[in-house]
Formats: C-alpha cells, structure tokens, sequence
C-alpha cells in the first residue's frame, strides 16, 4: 500500500498531482512529495522496520512510489562504522562514518536516489532513463536502467574522471560528454527531458529521486539504535542529501520512532565550488552561482538546485558550513585511508576534511556524538592520490635480499 498522497510546492504550498514535475507552475518553487503520516503510523512500527531486509525499502512507506519496488533490492543499508582510531587521533569521544562507499552496486550514495527514481521512472511509463551527472549519478543510472531494460542517456561534462566514464560505459549506455561544466549539461538537459519526454532522474523525476536520500538518515538513526547524532556533517553538491537527511530525522520524529533534540547539520563545499558556503557566511537567501574549479568534480556544482533548501535546513538546525582547499581534501582522503581503512572520492575527503575543521576550531564539541557522510569511493577517482603514495620496494627472489630490505627499513623505522 502506498502513503504518499501528491506533490505540494514547497514555497507557497500548491498541491500537484504525483507526476513528473519538479517545479511550481505558479511561484516557480520546488516541489516536495507529501505523505499521510497518520496512516504510515498506524500501519507500520520501528520494530517491524528492523525486521525487514536490509536494503533501502524497508522505509518503503516513507518513499513516493505506487506499487512495489523494481530495483535497489541491495542498495542502501550501508555500515555505520565507529571510526574509533580516526576518533582518538582527533580527540573525539564518539565518531561516526556513514560509509556508502560501498553501497550497491556503482559504490555511492547515488544507488539511493536512482533506485527510488528508476521505480517511479516504471511507474509513470518512462521507457529512457537519462541524468545530468558529474560521475556517481551516471553510473548509478547506467546499471539500474541496465537492471530494468529501459534505454539510457547519461550527460556528463567532458572532462570528467576516466574511472567514473568507464563506470557509465560498462553498462552500455548512450554517453554523452558535454563541452562545459556541469551547470552546462543541467541547462541542457531541460531541454532534452522537455523536448522528448525522457525521464531525467535529477530534473522531471527529482521530486522522487530526491526523497531517496532521506534513506541515509533513517538509517543513521536506526544504526544508532533509534536515536539521533547531536552533528551531521555532508558533502553539499546539488543540495539534494543534507535537506533530505534533515527531513528524514523529522519524519522519525514525527511518527515517534526516534525521541531527543534533532541534530545540528553542516554543509561542507570546495573551496572552488562553495556557492552555499558563500550564502551561509554572507547572510544571503539563495545561493550565488559560481564556476567550479576543484579536484573534487563530485560536488562541483556552481548553482545546485537545491541549495535554497540546504540554507533553510543547515540554519534552522543551527549548523554551519565549511569549505576546504584541493589540498587538505587530498590530504585527508589519506587520513582516512590509513585510519579507518576506507578509501573515498574528493567528495568524501573534503567532508571529513569540513568536519575536522569544525571539530578542531570548537564549533562542533569532541564530547557529543558526530556522523560523518562518506558518499563516494576512492577507487574511481584514484588519479588523484598519484604520486602522493610509497613506491613499492624493489628487491630480488632471495630471502636474503628481503632481509637486507627488512633490516633498512628496521634503521629507517
């Protein structure tokens, strides 16, 4: 049974019909999806939601399609890793990764978003899946339209990371690179799913997919055993996870799932794409666009389309936000690695990296309970750790050449 009752503007609060639109026809608002709470309540408790598989749709009355699920029967439900090693090197009591490194099966927080996409793609008769992407999403909608059959377009800009092209082309989809960033493709991209009618994941179909993303959040909760962090901190690129992490704590809250105080959220950027940053610093409403120039072309993103909400939530939770520079992203990307045994895109490093920063400057206090959203995996991007990592030990196919290496490195050590 389905809880989701339409679409409702989330500026001056028209309602729409549950179809592909994503913005008011009247305010130009975004819109947002609406559920019958009262209903979910009574139909559905926490202790069942634990009871149920481990994947994304065990909130399934909490997400926006009509009938049953058709893809992402493995996605979600990723560890939340206590990062005691990484906690004690920066005098933190309770540190916490939200890893969707590996999430399945294109390892990023993406496979949330396009599985709650892809199905209600299916549902309103979609037969192309398309997205404008900086990498993640394109993967991830190349291998679930792969999963349903359904013709794929991908918009990438052209000089995206070759592992994340390869991550698209594997699945065989159409690819097209766009002379631009990814601002450009985006613009480009309405026209397309207005001329043609394709279902674009990110743009006719973002009211669905982004309320995948409120996924991460109960699972937060619940991995902590029914309960809130005091700190969440994100990865800001569109704008859709932080809002929707935030939307998810309330719903919990609002059906009595999760009691306490909801916890603080803060928005971390590039240093070269910061345009929320820019607004949360400057007291601005709406961000500023800007044009990215960062190592992290995840969230390279210079007018996110849901940057106005991200300023509403971060600011009505009493968060901040922080921007990192190119190089303590790549530094802390080895942090990471070496601490916790995790190897993350630029996305995931300047994350850590924001929340470092706000740890060690006071704003978030060591002796409260932190989650860190770790949203991508090192292993597609890994051109940017060359050079940065030791040169395997040369030696020959003796024992005693071994340990002449051995006992150099004894010295060295």
């Amino acid at each position: 049974m389905s809880y989701f009752t339409g679409l409702r503007c989330r500026m001056c609060g028209a309602p729409f019909a549950a179809e592909a639109l994503f913005v008011c026809d009247q305010c130009l608002g975004p819109l947002e999806v609406t559920y019958d709470y009262a209903a979910i309540g009574r139909a559905v408790t926490r202790e069942q939601v634990s009871a149920r598989p481990k994947n994304l749709w065990r909130y399934r009355e909490l997400l926006p399609i009509a009938g049953e699920p058709r893809t992402g029967f493995h996605s979600g439900y990723t560890p939340l890793l206590r990062a005691g090693r990484l906690g004690t090197r920066l005098g933190v009591s309770e540190l916490y990764l939200k890893d969707d490194s590996v999430n399945h099966p294109t390892f990023s927080y993406k496979d949330r978003v396009v599985s709650v996409a892809a199905t209600r793609a299916v549902e309103l008769g979609f037969d192309v899946l398309a997205c404008a992407s900086t990498g993640n999403l394109a993967n991830s909608v190349s291998a679930h339209a792969a999963r349903l059959g359904l013709r794929c377009y991908v918009f990438i800009p052209d000089n995206l990371e070759p592992g994340k092209v390869l991550g698209s082309a594997i699945y065989n989809p159409h690819i097209v690179a766009v002379a631009g960033n990814y601002d450009d493709v985006n613009r480009l991209c309405t026209q397309i799913a207005d001329r043609h009618g394709w279902g674009f994941a990110n743009i006719n179909l973002r009211t669905y997919y982004a309320e995948g993303a409120k996924t991460f959040g109960f699972e937060i909760a619940e991995q902590l055993g029914w309960r809130f962090p005091r700190h969440v901190v994100t990865p800001v690129a569109g704008g859709t996870l932080l809002p929707r992490i935030g939307r998810a704590f309330e719903e919990l809250q609002e059906l009595g799932w999760v009691d306490g105080e909801l916890p603080r959220m803060y928005a971390v950027q590039a240093a070269g794409s910061c345009p929320v940053i820019n607004a949360l610093e400057s007291g601005a409403e709406y961000p500023d666009p800007v044009k990215p120039d960062t190592v992290a072309k995840s969230i390279a993103i210079g007018n996110p389309a849901d940057g106005y909400h991200v300023l509403q939530t971060v600011r009505a939770t009493g968060g901040t936000g922080v921007r990192v520079d190119d190089k303590r992203i790549v530094d802390t990307i080895q942090l990471l690695a070496e601490t916790e045994g995790i190897f993350t895109e630029p996305a995931g490093g300047a994350t850590l990296a924001g929340a470092i920063d706000l740890i060690e400057r006071g704003v978030i206090p060591r002796d409260e309970p932190i989650v860190v959203c770790i949203t991508g995996n090192g292993y597609k991007t890994s051109d940017v750790m060359l050079g940065r990592t030791v040169e395997p030990a040369r030696i020959g196919r003796s024992f005693a050449e071994f340990e002449n290496y051995l006992s150099g490195e004894t010295v060295a050590g």
